[in-house]
């Protein structure tokens, strides 16, 4: 695999390596396999007992990155013979009451993501105070350990931030727009704060409603007619990115689409030059590190990070590496 821009060095061992080989043709071949075969006898490779593992997300419905998460979770679990229970709500005040749900179910363990930690927090509590082992994942990496998880699995949003303001440096951009999706969410104003800090440029955040994209694109077409010295708009999510390329279009700006996160219609728009480049963060990875954390742990109180976050990205993926990762994406694990 062609080796790609990191800011930041993967807090990765043991297990990890096991992940990372199923990127290769033949490991991912391998474990697609195994997973068949598990799947099929009704188990996992493993003899010990039939765990229950819950995720509970801030996912909106539809959210295509969600389902990749899943896909590593769900292959994380047939291989460590566990049951695997996926819910979420956008809300945090619903998403802590699937939380409390999932501890009077006496789970074996929850992965959940911290987007609205003030939401979160009672919740979180609760299921430590039972016994239950917590893992954080994708977004709360500044409160996993305060609440009480084992670990936080995801990217440091400010420090994926920071790579966007330096890739748009590197390409003589002067003004941008950052699109937050999700009023409240903690993570994406630390990515867009990130972008401030080291872009040379202005920036400018625009908020818009995530769930109608026809509103998201007449947002952002608005802004770049308004403003034609904006040179590049960045996205905070894939499904935003193609939006943003309407939105473009409509406007007659020349201004370059880049995006947070990476599927299937982003690698195809990266590698025809619709995109200028995307933030991978590698979602399956954080879905099935989590997953297998919770197994290790149960199995062999084994954790990772030594305090801080096992960090999944950021990986600044351009039209180079596009055409690499597009069978990838096309298969949902990447």
């Amino acid at each position: 695999m062609a080796r790609f821009r990191t800011w930041v060095s993967i807090a990765v061992a043991g297990a990890l390596g096991a992940s990372l080989a199923g990127c290769s043709s033949t490991g991912g071949k391998r474990a697609e396999d195994a997973r068949e075969a598990a799947s099929a006898q009704g188990g996992g490779a493993v003899s010990t007992p039939r765990w229950t593992v819950a995720m509970i997300t801030h996912s909106g419905d539809g959210d295509t990155f969600w389902d990749i998460v899943q896909n590593g979770a769900q292959q994380a679990a047939d291989k460590d013979n566990i049951k695997f229970l996926y819910s979420h709500d956008d809300e945090g005040q619903q998403q802590a009451q699937l939380v409390d749900a999932a501890v009077d179910k006496g789970v074996d363990g929850i992965v959940v993501t911290l987007a609205k930690p003030d939401a979160m927090k009672s919740a979180v509590a609760r299921a430590v105070k039972a016994g239950i082992p917590v893992i954080t994942v994708n977004s709360g990496s500044e409160q996993s350990k305060e609440f009480g998880a084992l670990t936080h699995v995801g990217q440091d949003e400010t420090i994926a931030g920071e790579a966007v303001g330096d890739e748009l440096n590197e390409r003589g951009r002067k003004t941008a727009l950052c699109v937050l999706h999700e009023q409240g969410n903690v993570g994406h104003e630390q990515r867009c704060a990130g972008v401030k800090k080291t872009f040379d440029g202005t920036v400018r955040n625009i908020y818009v409603e995530g769930t109608d994209m026809s509103a998201v694109q007449s947002t952002i077409g608005a802004k770049l007619q308004a403003d034609p010295s904006v040179d590049a708009v960045v996205t905070l999510g894939a499904p935003y990115a193609d939006t943003a390329v309407k939105a473009k279009e409509d406007a007659g700006s020349k201004a370059e689409i880049d995006t947070f996160d990476l599927n299937a219609k982003v690698a195809a728009s990266l590698k025809d030059g619709t995109l200028g480049f995307a933030v991978d963060q590698q979602p399956y990875l954080q879905g099935y590190e989590a997953v297998d954390l919770l197994w290790l742990y149960r199995y062999n109180a084994d954790t990772l990070g030594g305090g801080r976050p096992v960090l999944t990205g950021p990986q600044i993926v351009t039209k180079d590496q596009a055409a690499e990762l597009k069978s990838y994406a096309e298969r949902g694990t990447r």
